[in-house]
């Protein structure tokens, strides 16, 4: 298992040593007779060609070695310009020749182009793709409230106390919600339906937050926030959120008003989805970069309570719009 610094380690620590090679001044019969006696590994992507010093001069592909004349000579066949990883490069510096190139392997040289080693394309592909695919996961992770690194090596007492205190901010904003339906217990009384779809309004407001979270810290990683930056990126978030919300306001209140000819539910629903969910795109966007300005990590402060918040704001424009709704229209 690699680390991500163990991406900046040398190359050559990840090369094999056996590996195929064929004389420059030999004849491809002659070639097939050394491979032969001397066997090889089982890992045969190309057959490299050096010189009596070991200099690499070029490479012989295993179609052309096979399908040559007997007596044609290996350097009439072989391809001479040969793309080559010098020994002081880095793993990571291999790996986005493979991205660029295409290529099976690569050999390894040194400064007078010595062929030392080979790396192949199974490095990128196990051991780099596992290395982004556990990120991706402890990325994940710290969106819920903590780093899976630190908890899976802890104890349960340890674990618990890095795990407890995010749940918190959603106990609170659990709370809260539930203070907050009491509040509108009347509307509820006088309006029914809307009890039908508030599971289905939070779990918009939530979804929506996630994603924009989820935008807005993978641009963070790449880039420091700044002023512009952050008005840039409110813009966009709140533009979207315009089109995400209207579609989706449109959309449920369309099911209400067929469902139940109630066409104030089903206007105040739809405007609530729009509201709650242009906040909640807002909220993915600012508390990360709040949380980045007070030196917190966004990725573990945001994740807990941006849900959170959402929560609370999809309540109050889900539940105030319907009871301004029936105060000026029932």
């Amino acid at each position: 298992m690699l680390t991500s610094s163990e991406l900046h380690r040398p190359v050559t620590d990840f090369c094999s040593r056996e590996f195929p090679v064929v004389d420059v001044a030999a004849t491809i019969g002659l070639a097939l007779e050394s491979i032969r006696a001397r066997g090889f590994g089982d890992k045969i992507i190309y057959f490299y060609v050096t010189d009596a010093d070991g200099v690499l001069r070029g490479v012989l592909p295993t179609r052309r070695l096979l399908t040559e004349p007997l007596e044609r000579p290996v350097a009439e066949c072989m391809i001479q310009r040969v793309m080559a990883i010098p020994e002081t490069a880095t793993l990571l510096e291999a790996c986005e020749l493979f991205v660029l190139h295409k290529f099976l392997a690569f050999p390894v040289v040194d400064k007078v182009r010595r062929i030392i080693g080979v790396v192949d394309v199974n490095v990128f592909r196990e051991e780099v793709l596992d290395l982004a695919e556990r990120k991706q996961t402890e990325d994940v992770f710290q969106s819920l409230g903590f780093r899976v690194s630190e908890v899976s090596q802890a104890s349960a007492r340890k674990a618990f106390i890095l795990r407890f205190p995010w749940l918190l901010a959603t106990i609170a904003g659990g709370t809260l919600c539930a203070f907050l339906s009491g509040v509108f217990a009347e509307t509820l009384e006088q309006q029914l339906l809307l009890a039908f779809f508030l599971t289905l309004v939070l779990g918009l407001g939530e979804s929506v937050a996630a994603q924009s979270l989820a935008v807005t810290l993978q641009a963070m990683h790449y880039s420091s926030p700044t002023v512009k930056w952050l008005l840039g990126a409110v813009k966009k978030e709140f533009a979207t959120a315009v089109f995400l919300g209207t579609s989706s306001g449109l959309l449920v209140g369309t099911v209400v008003f067929t469902w139940h000819r109630d066409l104030l539910a089903a206007g105040s629903i739809a405007l609530s989805i729009l509201l709650s969910m242009t906040t909640a795109c807002l909220l993915g966007v600012l508390i990360p970069s709040i949380s980045r300005f007070f030196k917190m990590d966004p990725k573990v402060a945001a994740g807990p309570l941006t849900l959170a918040i959402a929560d609370i704001c999809t309540l109050l424009a889900y539940f105030g719009l319907a009871t301004l709704s029936l105060h000026f229209f029932g």
